[in-house]
């Protein structure tokens, strides 16, 4: 039989609502430093953005005609103002935008990366288990009231401090009211459970789960 974890399910007033059995294949998984870079890496470079990008002699304009003569001048022999040792001429060797960065990810690895970076969270105490915000009209004001709230659940004490990265809010179903309430605080990001990923979830300090029945129902389907 699976083994189950169980953690507290507390309310947007930072109240104990219940408990949860979390299943070990997900929150549970050791720390696979090889898996984690190869995932991120990869990630990160399939995330960017591509814009460096020089001439080289045959793409800068101008040095059709030749400087001077190649004889009797004394001085040395060039033939085009676009000489990469001339000022304003071409790049040797410079950085070219139709560069391919991006790599392919099985499902599996991302799945397993994903399922690494959960049971970090879980076991460092930086997962909250919220059963529902209730926000049915974008109000930025209610939504840092529930942080401030929430931030008062032991071990969750930056939840509304932290200037940078201080939270991911995972939700089942993204509502427009709940992402335009939380979308004027800095420090936090909203996304749909279905989007998680080892980034996103290690990127900020807390990880907010809303409504965790059906997240992690949604995060078990990844398993098949």
């Amino acid at each position: 039989m699976e083994k189950k974890l169980e953690s507290t399910i507390y309310t947007k007033d930072g109240k104990e609502a219940g408990t949860i059995a979390l299943p070990a294949n997900i929150f549970s998984v050791p720390w696979n430093d090889a898996l984690m870079h190869q995932v991120v890496t990869t990630m990160q470079a399939n995330a960017r953005n591509i814009i460096a990008h020089t001439k080289s002699r045959g793409e800068v304009s101008g040095g059709g005609r030749k400087p001077w003569q190649q004889k009797g001048t004394g001085r040395a022999r060039h033939g085009s103002i676009r000489s990469p040792i001339w000022k304003g001429g071409g790049v040797t060797h410079g950085p070219l935008k139709d560069k391919v960065y991006a790599r392919e990810i099985p499902k599996k690895m991302r799945a397993k990366a994903l399922f690494v970076a959960l049971s970090r969270k879980l076991k460092d105490g930086e997962i909250l288990f919220v059963n529902s915000f209730g926000i049915d009209a974008p109000k930025t004001a209610v939504a840092r009231k529930y942080l401030v709230t929430l931030s008062k659940v032991k071990g969750f004490e930056l939840l509304a401090k932290k200037r940078k990265n201080s939270a991911l809010i995972a939700l089942a179903e993204l509502t427009p009211a709940t992402q335009k309430s939380f979308r004027n605080i800095g420090n936090i990001e909203c996304m749909n459970t279905r989007n998680l990923n080892p980034v996103t979830v290690l990127k900020s300090k807390y990880l907010v789960i809303e409504n965790p029945e059906a997240s992690i129902a949604i995060i078990e389907s990844r398993l098949h």
